[in-house]
C-alpha cells in the first residue's frame, strides 16, 4: 500500500501561481509514473500532468506553457508549479501513482491521493 498526501492548494486571482506537492509514504523509485488529475463537478477526472521514473513528461495542451512537473526523488514528493493561473484551470487536483512493482508483489497498480482544492478568481 502506498500513501499519497496531497498540498498547497488554496484559492488565488487570475494569473497568480500556486504550487501542489504530493508526498508518497514509500519510496518513489517504486512508482513507474507519477502525475497530477484534475476533476470539476459533474466532469471526468482528466490528466494534468504525468512524468515517469525516467523523467518524460506528458502535459495537457492547456497546461504545457504554464505548469512545471517534477520529481525530487530523494523527498518522495512530486510537485506541480502552476504560474499564471486561469479560471479553467480550477478544480480538484488529485496526485496519481502507479507502481508495477507493488502489482508484481500483489499489491494495487493505481494510486490516489484524496485530492486538494484549487480555486481561481477572475
Amino acid at each position: 500500500q502506498v500513501l499519497l498526501v496531497e498540498s498547497g492548494g488554496g484559492l488565488v486571482q487570475a494569473g497568480e501561481s500556486l504550487r501542489l506537492s504530493c508526498s508518497s509514504s514509500l519510496s518513489i523509485r517504486y512508482l513507474s509514473a507519477m502525475g497530477w488529475y484534475r476533476q470539476t463537478p459533474g466532469n471526468m477526472r482528466e490528466k494534468v500532468a504525468i512524468i515517469t521514473d525516467s523523467g518524460r513528461t506528458d502535459y495537457e495542451d492547456t497546461v504545457k506553457d504554464r505548469f512545471t512537473i517534477s520529481r525530487d526523488n530523494g523527498g518522495n514528493t512530486v510537485d506541480l508549479q502552476m504560474n499564471g493561473l486561469k479560471p479553467e484551470d480550477a478544480g480538484v487536483y488529485y496526485c496519481y501513482a502507479e507502481s508495477e512493482y507493488f502489482r508484481s508483489q500483489g499489491g494495487e497498480f493505481d494510486y490516489w491521493g484524496e485530492g486538494t482544492q484549487v480555486t481561481v478568481s477572475a
